[in-house]
């Protein structure tokens, strides 16, 4: 096995080689990321989450998760369209968020843009999944940090009035929601085993 091939835990669960640093990770690697989501606020979390990121570990965005969901309104797009200065301010002083204010504009005007939407943000972003799966990656060095997908995706947000939505951005919302699943081929929690 490579450097980037599957690591083993403690628990003797072959894991992605990301999953291994902390416990928070471990639990988001085997119980959320590359499991199909669906729905308007949980993508709109997942959205904004990855933007919140941007520059910063994932792993800081995971600790900080619950006091995320408690200052956007459980990421209900109705309720954060709804913000106004008052609230930006209000996030702007709450320091169990990452405090910035392009990225909180960012994501009041994207419950905006998903409030807006004829179909939803769900089967939007859901039209971009990929039609057929990909061939299991073996090791991270596999894995690719945008695809043409990812591009068509981060096109349509944009188109539609989005922002902090570049194709980066949108494929690792599209590993984290499980609309490519980029767990390695020897990792339990991948969904496809017989590739």
């Amino acid at each position: 096995m490579g450097e980037r091939s599957v690591i083993i835990g403690e628990d003797g669960l072959m894991r992605c080689p990301w999953a291994g640093e902390t416990a928070d990770y471990v639990a988001y690697h085997d119980d959320e990321w590359g499991q199909p989501l669906r729905g308007d606020d949980a993508l709109f979390e997942r959205l904004c989450l990855e933007a919140f990121q941007s520059g910063l570990s994932w792993l800081t965005i995971l600790r900080k998760r619950p006091a995320f969901r408690s200052a956007f309104a459980d990421f209900a797009i109705e309720r954060v369209a709804a913000f106004d200065e008052h609230d930006v301010e209000r996030l702007l002083a709450d320091a169990g968020i990452v405090r910035n204010r392009l990225k909180i504009n960012a994501a009041i005007a994207n419950a905006r843009t998903a409030a807006a939407l004829d179909a939803g943000l769900s089967d939007l972003i859901w039209s971009y999944a990929p039609a057929e799966p990909k061939p299991a990656p073996r090791d991270s060095g596999d894995i690719p940090a945008v695809t043409a997908e990812s591009t068509a995706l981060a096109r349509a947000l944009k188109k539609a009035g989005f922002v902090f939505v570049g194709p980066t951005t949108c494929y690792a919302l599209m590993q984290a929601c499980g609309l490519v699943d980029d767990h390695l081929v020897d990792c339990h929690a991948r969904r496809e085993k017989s590739d």
